[in-house]
């Protein structure tokens, strides 16, 4: 049976978040939201291990913040670690992933999260239904806002039949299926599928490979471009392609586009600033 990694991008206001899980293949087995690695170093060691903070919740903290350094500077990596709970999404948790990626969105010097959780064999179990049974209406209610405010692919009758199409979406949502990882992709819904690797970090290793090819692109280029992509998959074409020109419209004035510029006729790499 071999185990291989699965890998998705999540939004995040002027960043990019790139999670990771891995699934179990081989006959009969399915995949639901999985770990797809150990922490990658031990506490104090290895690049990204300056800052961090959490909540204690049974002597555990739920969130851990690193700030990757060297090479791999502008990289945050956003480690969830609720093992006793399966990484199943709390009201504390979110509340923490959103201060923790507002904080993030206001640090020009971040220019990708990578999300992953520190619990061997699990991702993320989804929304915690314990907590959810203790919870009115209007708590449900705030606490569905709140989730999907900070990850904003949450709303699965919206956006899977935008992402595989309706009549497979009807199907996947009705009958409550799981896929394992090469279904996942064959389809669309995630975008690699890795085997993995002895210390079983593979789908952690090729986010933080995709992350550094994001990292020398100019960022007020990459911000636009996620803001017409995102804005441009909700209406048509004609209104898709004004939008476009309208994000591009914003790199004209930019250093950076004078930057890109200069760098290509001197055949040296860029030196953005984000200006």
């Amino acid at each position: 049976m071999a185990a291989a990694g699965g890998l998705g991008v999540l939004q995040a206001g002027s960043v990019r978040m790139a999670a990771a899980y891995f699934a179990r293949l081989g006959p009969g087995q399915r995949m639901g939201p999985a770990s797809w690695c150990r922490r990658w170093a031990p506490s104090g060691a290895g690049p990204g291990l300056g800052r961090s903070y959490g909540s204690e919740a049974k002597g555990e903290e739920e969130l851990r913040v690193r700030y990757l350094e060297e090479e791999n500077k502008g990289i945050v990596v956003l480690g969830i670690n609720r093992s006793y709970a399966k990484n199943a999404l709390s009201k504390n948790l979110v509340k923490m992933l959103s201060k923790a990626v507002d904080a993030l969105k206001s640090d020009k010097k971040v220019r990708t999260i990578i999300v992953r959780s520190e619990v061997p064999g699990i991702f993320c179990a989804g929304a915690d239904l314990k907590e959810r049974t203790q919870m009115n209406l209007n708590e449900v209610s705030s606490f569905v806002s709140k989730s999907r405010a900070v990850i904003n692919e949450i709303g699965g009758t919206q956006r899977l039949p935008r992402v595989i199409g309706m009549a497979l979406a009807k199907e996947m949502i009705f009958s409550a299926r799981v896929l394992d990882g090469q279904e996942a992709k064959s389809i669309g819904l995630i975008s690699h599928v890795l085997e993995q690797n002895e210390t079983g970090d593979a789908a952690y290793r090729k986010a933080l490979a995709l992350a550094r090819e994001f990292l020398p692109q100019g960022p007020v280029a990459m911000r636009v471009a996620k803001l017409a992509i995102n804005q441009g998959m909700e209406v048509d074409l004609v209104t898709g392609l004004a939008i476009e020109e309208a994000c591009y419209a914003q790199t004209i004035s930019t250093k950076d586009r004078l930057e890109g510029l200069l760098a290509f006729k001197e055949k040296r790499p860029p030196r953005y600033k984000g200006e």
